[in-house]
């Protein structure tokens, strides 16, 4: 009986390390998986994806066409000109007003990594002003986001930028999504991005 009960582990140990793995979900080629919402411009060029205002100057994003509940989120981002933007998570969106909660991805000093409730609250929470420099302007940066039930935790470039607990957030579900600020003159690339779901 010994040995069939770790025959059978051995046979599963293969599909539940599968649930665990990272998944692309930018096929660097074109938005194959994603949905445009608003004017503004998003296009892949040299295995990047692209986001940049438009003429129209406004809010713009692009979601998944999948929605994901507890999830870790793993992308790059690299901000040119403003740059800024944000990803979404559990959201939802009516022609661009979204509703969701926003990590935020801002030029230096703007609390990239905390967090944003768009349509609601407002700011729940920011960085601690020390952990701002962690921010590498005009370069690669590498952004991890946790969340599970009512907790999210936001990670840049491997250092934790917030944790929070909040119960509306874990009644949320949706699209995970990336944004084009309003304005104008914003440009940010993005790439490697990856999610594992929990």
């Amino acid at each position: 009986m010994k040995n069939h009960v770790v025959l059978s582990a051995l046979i599963l140990l293969p599909f539940l390390g599968m649930a665990q793995k990272f998944t692309s979900i930018f096929n660097k080629k074109d938005l194959t998986g994603w949905k445009t919402h608003g004017t503004e411009k998003w296009y892949v060029a040299n295995k990047e994806l692209i986001c940049e205002s438009g003429p129209d100057k406004q809010y713009g994003y692009l979601s998944t066409t999948k929605t994901y509940k507890d999830f870790e989120l793993k992308l790059k981002f690299k901000q040119e000109a403003d740059g800024n933007s944000g990803v979404f998570i559990r959201s939802s969106i009516d022609g661009t007003k979204i509703s969701g909660w926003q990590v935020e991805v801002a030029p230096e000093g703007k609390h990239t990594g905390g967090i944003y409730e768009s349509y609601g609250r407002g700011w729940l929470i920011q960085p601690e002003a020390a952990d701002e420099k962690w921010l590498k302007v005009g370069e690669w940066n590498e952004m991890r986001i946790l969340v599970k039930g009512d907790e999210v935790t936001s990670f840049l470039n491997g250092h934790q930028m917030v944790y929070l607990k909040d119960e509306k957030i874990g009644a949320g579900n949706g699209f995970i999504a990336l944004q084009i600020h309003d304005g104008g003159g914003i440009k940010v690339r993005w790439k490697d991005i990856k999610v594992r779901e929990l």
